[in-house]
Formats: C-alpha cells, sequence, structure tokens
C-alpha cells in the first residue's frame, strides 16, 4: 500500500494521483476498459488550512456544485431520489441507516455520543454496506466505513473506501468527509485533527489516462499550484461574487 504525507488537502490529492501514475498497475473493470490501480492510504495533517481547494480537483458541471455535494453529504438534500432514480447517498446511509426490519439508526448521533462520553473509544464508528441491498447492485457505496477517534485533544477521521475514482471523485470525497470530520468535532466539542483516506482501490480510468499524464507534469513543474484556492477565494467565483 502507497502511502502518502501532506500538510493540505489539495497537497495530499497532488501527491495521490503521482502515485497511482507512476506506481499504479494496469487491470481491467467492469465497465469495459483499463484502470491504473493502486491501494492507498493518504494522510493529511491540517486538513482545514487553506488553500484548501483544488480547482482541477471540482470535475463538476458548476463549481458550486461542490458545496451542493458537501450538502449532500451532511444534510440529506437528495436523499429524497434514494429508491427511485439513485441506489443510495451517503447521508442516507449514515444517519439513516435503516435494517431490513425497519429500524433507523442514525450512526453519526451514535458517533457523537459515544466519543462525548468516552473520548478514548475504538468504536466510534459508522458504516455504509448494505449486504441485502448492495451485493447485486450496479454502482453501491464506495465509501465503507469512517472511523473517529480523538486523539491528542483532537477529532482524527479514517476514511475507507473500497473503490475511488482518483481522478474525478476524490477530492470531492475528501472535502465533504472532512466536512463531515469538522461538524462531528463541533458537535463533540474539540478540534479537528488529521485526516486519513485509506483506499483499496484508488484508480485512473483509461478515458482519463492523456489528462492524467499532463497533469502530472504540471505537478512536477509546480504549475499545477496556481490552482490551489481557498474556500472565500473559490466562493466569489462558484457564485459570481467579486
Amino acid at each position: 500500500m502507497e502511502l502518502i504525507k501532506a500538510e493540505f488537502l489539495p497537497e495530499a490529492w497532488e501527491k495521490s494521483i503521482v502515485a497511482v501514475w507512476e506506481k499504479g498497475s494496469k487491470i481491467y473493470t467492469e465497465y469495459g476498459e483499463y484502470s491504473l490501480d493502486l491501494p492507498i492510504a493518504i494522510r493529511v495533517e491540517k486538513p482545514f488550512s487553506e488553500p484548501r481547494i483544488h480547482l482541477k480537483g471540482v470535475v463538476v458541471g458548476k463549481l458550486k456544485q461542490l458545496f451542493e455535494y458537501v450538502d449532500e453529504v451532511l444534510e440529506g438534500v437528495n436523499d429524497w431520489r434514494v429508491g427511485k432514480d439513485w441506489h443510495y447517498t451517503y447521508h442516507e446511509r449514515l444517519f439513516n441507516y435503516t435494517t431490513p426490519d425497519g429500524t433507523v439508526i442514525d450512526q453519526i448521533r451514535y458517533v457523537v455520543e459515544k466519543l462525548s462520553k468516552t473520548p478514548y473509544s475504538r468504536r466510534a464508528q459508522a458504516i455504509t454496506w448494505m449486504p441485502w441491498k448492495d451485493i447485486n447492485a450496479d454502482s453501491p457505496p464506495c465509501v465503507q466505513r469512517l472511523w473517529f477517534r480523538i486523539i491528542d485533544e483532537k477529532l482524527a477521521l479514517h476514511v475507507h473506501m473500497r473503490s475511488n475514482d482518483a481522478m474525478k471523485a476524490a477530492f470531492m470525497n475528501m472535502y465533504a468527509l472532512t466536512e463531515l470530520q469538522r461538524l462531528v468535532a463541533k458537535s463533540i466539542g474539540v478540534e479537528p485533527g488529521y485526516y486519513l483516506h485509506i483506499a483499496d482501490s484508488y484508480h485512473i480510468y483509461e478515458r482519463d489516462w492523456k489528462w492524467a499524464e499532463k497533469f502530472v507534469k504540471q505537478v512536477k513543474e509546480g504549475s499545477s499550484r496556481r490552482l490551489w484556492m481557498t474556500r472565500e477565494r473559490y466562493m466569489k467565483i462558484a457564485f459570481r461574487r467579486f
């Protein structure tokens, strides 16, 4: 497993892309194309320090969709689509995990209550996998487990993923999940600490290889740093407030 260490979120994501490009194995996928694939662990020491956003990592139609994705994960704005045109949302699985007998479990509330009472606990986790639903799904959840613990009086978050599209999803996943880390830390009454992102299959699809090759070159030249941006500056661009 490749281990990436970085101070800031954009820096960590850039290093992870370079690692997959240079060390990934060529593996066929269930989508009819090859990918470069690498098991990876990405540790971000200061995930909330600015600049916090990487423009290249926000692969959406509009820049404001980064914040809409955060709202999807934290607020459940798209939970109404589950069972209709979506198989799941992370909010639905984390905040409203529903068992076959109809029991609804707010796993994030459990994490907050557990660590508020026992901050050194190793049991504060939340899962997404529902085997009775997911083993036959075309697109089951990529995020599998969130593990929280208070270390040195700060809330650390470990995210475990079975699969992660490095170029088109990973940065937005990391950004939204660190916002969840911030939310949980605030609810407990502590500061957020480091963030650890673990993916069994961290990959770049064949369709994106030319894009990735160009980006890796920019990273090595240092020119990619012009795409690092503070949240305040990004919001001005995304919402056209100059």
